[in-house]
This record gives structure tokens, C-alpha cells and sequence, in this order.
């Protein structure tokens, strides 16, 4: 399997930071590769732990960043909100919902426990057309932009492992167990159908 035909998806809660920093590696590594959040709305650190900035997923990339700019440009632009937002509009205009798209993907990775939980309870009430199956695996990554980088490294070097296997489902938990003993993490991995 090339990486260019290996089908991957990286979803966190609002398509952001963690499942952004993935999408972006995989994109530079030939990866056909989408991201996605599943929240109900994309939440951004504010002026104050308990006062996070809340958009639509429907707001744009560019739209949160010029907000964000008239709001305080200061403290977005020296907690990172405003170089992930940059970062994320070169990659595509604005954020997805999983929930919403139904498009194939071969592999589903996730970046925290709560967000595998949603993606396979939605996979698995979506109605079984062709029954292809679709790896769901998640990698606990927490909220930093350091954690995002090392995750997003780990995801990558799954898929590059994953493309040079014909059989993923047997050589999957081979991948993941020397994964873990490499960096460890251990992974839960699901499989659904579509």
C-alpha cells in the first residue's frame, strides 16, 4: 500500500492543535490525509483558564486568527493560538466534524480516549454499506504543542509502517506493540465497518 492510497484521518475535540499537527506531517510525508475535530464547537484558550474563546465549526482558520488579533493580539500571539491558527490555514480554510463527513478512510486515529470513544460509538451507529473496515486507533496525546509534535511523529511512523504491510489488519497489532515498547504508550485500537 503507497501512502498516497493508505487512508487516514486524525480527529481531536476541535480539529485544532494535536489532530492539526498530524495532518500537517502526514500531508509533507504524501499521506492522502484529512483531520477532524468532534466537538460541538471548537474551543480555544482565552484570557483565562475558565474563559475559553468558542467558534463554530463553520467559523474559518482565518476568520478565528483576525478575531483573536482584535480581541488581544499580545496574549494569543504568546500563548501560540495565533501560530497554530497560521499554521492550520495553510492546510485547509477551516475546521471539520467527523461526525459529518462520510468519506472512507482506511485508519482513524485519535488523540485522546474521550475523542476514540466518540468516533467508534459514530462508526459504529453509521448503517454497514460495503463493510469495508476501519482502524480506529487512539494515541493519547496531551494538550501542548511539544506533545502534539511527538504524537503527530508517532502517527506518522504508524502510517509509514502501515503502507508497507498488504495486510493491515494482521500486521496492525505487531505495529502498535513495537510502537509501545519504542515509546511507551500503549494504544486502543477498534475495529468498525463502513
Amino acid at each position: 500500500m503507497s501512502s498516497s492510497t493508505l487512508r487516514v484521518a486524525v480527529v481531536c475535540m476541535s480539529n485544532m492543535s494535536r489532530s492539526m499537527e498530524a495532518h500537517s506531517i502526514l500531508k509533507k510525508k504524501g499521506f492522502n490525509v484529512r483531520s477532524f475535530g468532534v466537538g460541538s464547537r471548537v474551543t480555544l484558550p482565552g484570557l483565562a483558564p475558565n474563559l475559553p474563546v468558542v467558534y463554530d465549526f463553520s467559523t474559518t482558520y482565518e476568520q478565528m486568527r483576525k478575531d483573536l488579533l482584535c480581541k488581544n493580539r499580545m496574549h494569543y500571539r504568546s500563548n501560540g493560538v495565533l501560530q497554530i491558527l497560521g499554521r492550520n490555514e495553510r492546510i485547509k480554510p477551516g475546521p471539520e466534524r467527523f461526525q459529518e463527513c462520510r468519506d472512507p478512510f482506511d485508519a482513524v486515529f485519535t488523540c485522546t480516549e474521550r475523542v476514540y470513544k466518540v468516533v467508534v460509538k459514530d462508526l459504529c451507529a453509521r448503517e454497514q454499506k460495503t463493510w469495508q473496515p476501519v482502524h480506529v486507533i487512539n494515541v493519547e496525546i496531551e494538550d501542548t504543542m511539544e506533545a502534539a509534535t511527538l504524537g503527530a511523529l508517532i502517527i506518522c511512523e504508524l502510517c509509514q509502517g502501515l503502507q508497507q504491510e498488504d495486510d493491515m489488519q494482521s500486521s496492525l497489532p505487531k505495529l502498535l506493540q513495537a510502537s509501545k515498547k519504542k515509546t511507551g504508550k500503549s494504544f486502543l485500537h477498534t475495529i468498525c465497518f463502513y
